[in-house]
Order: C-alpha cells, then structure tokens, then sequence
C-alpha cells in the first residue's frame, strides 16, 4: 500500500513514518503541503495521512486536492487543533478519519488498516465483471478473486489488454515468459484450458490457424 505523510515536525515524522513501513507499508514523506501536492500530480497512492497545520499549503487545501481529483484516496488528518470548526472543515472535505496530536502509533496504525480494508471492499464491490489489476497480479469477477496462477494470470492479461488481437502460441510465449522458457509452445493450450476452467465466462476465442484472442463473452455477454 503506497502512503503519503504530510507532517512538517521531523521528529513525528521520522517516528511514524518508522511505525508505517514495520506495518509494510510504502511512505512517501512531504514536509510542507506544496511538496505534497507535487508528489499527488506525478504518483499513485492508496491513502493519505495529512496534517493540518503545515507550510506553504495546508493539509485541508492538500485533502480538497484529492477529494477532487482522486477521490477514491482514503485520508486521515492529523493535527493538534481540536476546535470544532477544523474537524468540521475536515469532514466537510470528506476525509474518513481525523486524528489529535500527540497519537500513539499504534492507534494510528490500526485507524489506516480499518479505513484501508472498509475503501478494499467497497472497490471491490463496485468493480463489475472481470476486472485485472496488475499491481498485485489479480484477476476478480464481480469482486471476487479468481484462484490464477502467475502464468494464468499474465497469459488472460496478454489478452485482455488487446482484445481486437489475435496471438500466436509463440507470441504468447514471448510476452509471458520472456525468452527464458525451453519447451513446447503447447504450453499455452494448457493454461488456456485451466483459465476457461477457472474464468466465469468465455472470455478466450481460439482463432483456427493461428492462436488465442480476448472476447466479451462473460455470464451477461460483456466485460
């Protein structure tokens, strides 16, 4: 899970940011809020851990950045203001979560994984038909993980990301396996009859003479 920390107190920062990567999480640390923006424009993150009180940009103007151009980012606020009208602000803008300084890592630690796991399943049940993502090499339907093994998986993604083609076996070989795989290009029949096995839909058309091709043919006739 990619993270970005905005904190402007170094020592906070080091501390929780230490707390966040033992939990494995990949941290992107800003130290004012213009640095923050900058890293939201370029890169991808799951969640953003923001504090309110920092240079140049404050953490309420860097969570109305996301809350309108990435607004599936889960966000927690993070600060020492505890009026009212800041928490107001802050869910004004969404955000899912809002923390008082001084919080103990462990706390902090286990309000992310909460908000984390809550944004997982919602996305999962609003992705319709068979979806891919390629970060984590998986493949779901309707939400539901299929059980593909690696060469499964990047074999369906060969085909899926250009569906109007059709592959040979040796083609197919080569954007799998590279040029490190010796054998019989038969290889791919076999994972082309386990994926047609494991996938809810005829999502695979063989192309007589040639090899395989993508097809919208799930449970509803669509992807």
């Amino acid at each position: 899970m990619q993270i970005l920390f905005l904190e402007d107190e170094p020592t906070i920062r080091e501390v929780l940011t230490e707390y966040m990567k033992m939990q494995n999480y990949d941290v992107i640390c800003a130290g004012d809020g213009k640095e923050a923006l900058e890293y939201l424009k370029t890169g991808h993150f799951d969640m953003a851990v923001l504090d309110i009180m920092v240079p140049k940009v404050s953490g309420l103007d860097v969570l109305a950045y996301i809350k309108e151009h990435k607004p599936e980012m889960a966000t927690i606020m993070l600060t020492a203001l505890g009026d009212e009208k800041t928490q107001v602000q802050a869910f004004n803008l969404y955000a899912d979560d809002y923390v008082i300084k001084p919080v103990s890592p462990i706390i902090l630690l286990k309000r992310m994984e909460t908000i984390l796991r809550r944004v997982k399943r919602t996305e999962q049940r609003e992705e319709k038909g068979l979806v891919l993502h390629e970060e984590s090499y998986q493949a779901f339907y309707d939400g539901a993980a299929l059980e593909l093994t690696l060469s499964e998986f990047l074999l369906l993604q060969v085909l899926y990301k250009e569906p109007k083609r059709a592959f040979t076996r040796e083609q197919l070989i080569l954007r799998i396996f590279n040029e490190d795989y010796v054998g019989n290009d038969r290889i791919i029949d076999a994972h082309v009859k386990n994926l047609r096995k494991k996938l809810p839909g005829n999502y695979i058309k063989t192309v007589i003479g040639v090899g395989y091709q993508f097809q919208n043919g799930g449970k509803d006739g669509t992807v």
